[in-house]
């Protein structure tokens, strides 16, 4: 059941804590890890904004105010201005996964003017040999200024930007970098003295690193493709039924809450609504995960995006826009792939201070091979025995302009910037393809790290839907004028707990209850009017029956009975004498034993936590393997947490999967809060993960691709210092050309890219 689902995505794509307006931006001029830091940090610095989250990829921002705050939208583009960047306010975020294509364009063109202009160099130099002819020189410097106007302008205009807000990120690298090659070859052109130039390396260090953004840049489209199936769900157009029954095909923006919609066989339900009429199935895979078709008839719930199967419906809208499951979910993945992890702060650290340590280095090494060449080249000379065979340029000059150069290109921290946006961008996609819904980077961080998992019972491990199974009468209640049934009915029918339902059916008959009042946790209690005389009359759990001084040593053998068979015992006390207790007995959610059996398989340890009594407790905990050692009986919803901080004291990691209002407080504390598909709002707010699945099968498959996630950043992460730990060095001393540098760079970018990519074909 997905009743819940809209509601729950919403609070899952609010932050904590309340929040004012939402401004959409686009900004131009990011390129890296270092820009989107530099642009989130400028937009939080904004007056009145709440938080801001920024996305590269797609080349975006979403602001988020304070309540009560002044949006000013026009403030926010000042602050990116000023931080040497570009913005504009945008309308919605439905445009974010087309940036991803715009860029991939702007790259593309990029690529093919640097193709047209390197590749005719390199076949001169590599193939035929002519680089000392007179005519070729001047054919490249041609060529290359080409390539360094057109090609080099989203280089030059980012690190020119950068230049006036103070600040420096990966385009300064590359036009540096660039630039010095192809400066020193100008100069060494019009000397005329002969010196090798280097305009094929000034265009092809443009060209390539445009090839590494370009691939880069198709990755991400590709890595979308989740979020653009969302996206694409909701159908454009509609058949609204007007009040004398006729059908027209409406626009999906025109229809307005309460309209009808008819559905045929193999339509898209255009936005949420409420069956009116008719019975169908309906394939809510694309959303939920779930292959089986649900069952739609009268008072049940259709969502965007869904198909029906089989048969015609006439819905009734309830929910549009910005306003229906399908949105909220979609915002959710996105606030999922923007977000930043804990583990990226390393890289944010490095990368703040990296720009201009990496041009302290070429600057030495330009130095030290122009002012000592015969030191640098000794040096050159002993290691080159224990690496390959590498010729430095010939000429103090040319050394020194081109070494440094090489320095600036093979120390760009694309891969670094990538290591950890890439891997949660396809590990929140592949989990959104599986109904699994993560709040964000952190939570994926979380969920790897988790060492223990705590079930609560009942609606999590059970279906949440018990029944009446016994019940037993104390032996005196000859004073009662009324059916100890009737009055527990009476009292339990204002409760919306599942147990209380259960036991609201054990009679049609609705006495009046006076001053009622639910205990949370605990039961319900109230004043009954028995012969002009007011009782007392309390309703819930034996402990707090016990608790409140009722005595139940007489029905003591029907507790044992049913609670070594795993029935939950409820118990009715009329001024504090105990009238009536009642067995009611919940159904394990099919596959509840694999769950914890696959769980255990992942190293971690299983316990399970519960308001009923200890021998109901254990009697389920032996029916889904969970050790007897590991369960919590007789707990209150404040308990709860205490008993989530008692593992954490011990140094446990901990994930609560919980579904109900009783269960915030637990889910709050635990490192990872999990809440299943029918969780009450409050259960929801609190989660870092939402199942959208209606059973706990999603529990190891969630906890597991969360693993493979935080594996992957790791990987990337180790990949990409050590990259460049190893590259400086050796192009310092020589060992590689910048053309060379430049091939690495992108490699490296692959590499990270590639390895994240991984994530979406993931298996358990």
């Amino acid at each position: 059941m997905l009743i819940l689902w809209g509601m729950a995505v919403d609070t899952l794509q609010s932050p904590v804590g309340p929040v004012g307006g939402i401004t959409e931006l686009s900004v131009t001029g990011m390129d890296c890890s270092n820009c989107a830091r530099h642009v989130t940090e400028s937009l939080q610095s904004v007056p009145g904004v709440h938080s801001a989250m920024v996305d590269l990829a797609a080349k975006s921002a979403s602001v988020r105010w304070n309540p009560g705050a002044t949006v000013q939208p026009e403030s926010l583009v000042q602050a990116v201005t000023e931080a040497g960047y570009g913005a504009s306010v945008v309308e919605g975020a439905k445009s974010k996964p087309d940036e991803g294509e715009k860029k991939l364009a702007g790259w593309e063109f990029t690529l093919w003017v640097g193709i047209l202009g390197a590749v005719p160099l390199m076949l001169g130099e590599w193939v035929f040999h002519v680089m000392d002819s007179p005519w070729y020189r001047w054919t490249a410097f041609f060529l290359a200024a080409i390539v360094q106007i057109f090609a080099g302008a989203q280089f030059y205009r980012g690190a020119w930007n950068q230049l006036k807000s103070g600040r420096s990120n990966m385009d300064t690298l590359v036009a540096l970098g660039s630039t010095t090659a192809f400066t020193y070859s100008v100069w060494a052109l019009l000397n005329g003295n002969g010196a090798h130039v280097y305009f094929m390396e000034s265009a092809s260090i443009i060209t390539l690193i445009s090839l590494g953004h370009w691939m880069e840049s198709r990755v991400s489209v590709r890595a979308s493709d989740a979020l653009k199936k969302l996206l694409n769900l909701a159908p454009q157009t509609a058949r609204r039924v007007s009040a004398n029954g006729e059908e027209s095909i409406t626009p999906v923006a025109e229809l307005r809450i309460g309209d009808l919609v008819a559905l045929r066989p193999g339509d898209r339900v255009p936005t949420d609504g409420e069956v009116v009429e008719g019975d169908s199935a309906v394939d809510e895979a694309m959303l939920t995960g779930e292959s089986t078709p649900a069952d739609k008839s009268p008072g049940k719930l259709l969502y965007a995006g869904t198909v029906n199967l089989n048969g015609r419906l006439l819905m009734r809208i309830t929910a549009t826009g910005e306003s229906t499951a399908l949105s909220h979910i979609i915002a959710a993945v996105q606030r999922a792939q923007t977000s930043r992890a804990n583990i990226q702060r390393l890289g944010d650290r490095v990368s703040s201070v990296f720009v201009p340590i990496v041009v302290a280095i070429a600057l030495g090494a330009a130095l030290w091979w122009g002012l000592a060449p015969e030191s640098a080249a000794n040096a050159h000379a002993a290691i080159a025995p224990y690496l390959w065979p590498a010729h430095p340029p010939a000429g103090k000059f040319a050394a020194a302009f081109i070494i440094a150069s090489a320095v600036l290109i093979i120390a760009c921290p694309c891969a670094m910037g990538l290591a950890t946006p890439t891997a949660i961008m396809a590990g929140s996609n592949a989990a959104a393809q599986r109904g699994i819904l993560i709040r964000d980077g952190v939570a994926l961080e979380k969920a790897g790290d988790v060492t223990a998992v705590v079930f609560d019972k009942t609606g999590t491990l059970t279906v949440g839907k018990p029944r009446v199974v016994k019940t037993w009468k104390a032996a005196r209640i000859m004073s009662l004028i009324i059916p100890p049934e009737e009055l527990a009915a009476a009292l339990s029918a204002h409760s919306t707990h599942p147990i209380s339902q259960a036991i609201a059916q054990l009679s049609a008959e609705r006495k009046n209850i006076s001053d009622w009042t639910e205990v949370r946790g605990s039961g319900v209690e109230g004043n009954w009017n028995e012969n002009g005389t007011i009782v007392n009359v309390k309703l819930g759990s034996l402990a707090w029956l016990r608790d409140s001084g009722v005595n139940l040593s007489e029905g003591e053998a029907f507790v044992r009975e049913w609670s070594a068979q795993g029935a939950t015992l409820v118990g009715l006390s009329v001024d504090s004498a105990l009238v009536l207790l009642v067995a009611v007995k919940d159904t394990l959610k099919t596959g509840a034993a694999d769950v914890v059996e696959k769980l255990r398989r992942q190293g971690l340890k299983i316990h399970l936590l519960t308001g009923d009594n200890r021998l109901t407790a254990e009697s389920i905990a032996e029916q889904v393997g969970i050790d007897r050692t590991n369960v919590g009986a007789e707990v209150r919803p404040e308990q709860k947490a205490d008993f989530v901080r008692g593992l954490q004291q011990r140094g446990e990691r901990v994930a609560f999967v919980g579904d109900g209002i009783n269960d915030a407080p637990a889910l709050e504390q635990a490192n990872l809060g999990i809440a299943v598909s029918r969780a009450s709002d409050v259960a929801r707010e609190a989660a870092d993960i939402i199942l959208l699945k209606s059973e706990i099968e999603a529990v190891p498959e969630a906890l597991g691709l969360a693993r493979a996630t935080l594996r992957t950043i790791r990987q990337n992460l180790f990949w990409a210092f050590f990259y460049n730990a190893a590259g400086i060095p050796l192009a310092a001393l020589g060992f590689m050309s910048p053309v060379l540098c430049a091939a690495a760079m992108g490699f490296s970018d692959m590499i990270v890219i590639g390895n994240a990519l991984r994530l979406r074909r993931w298996k358990g």
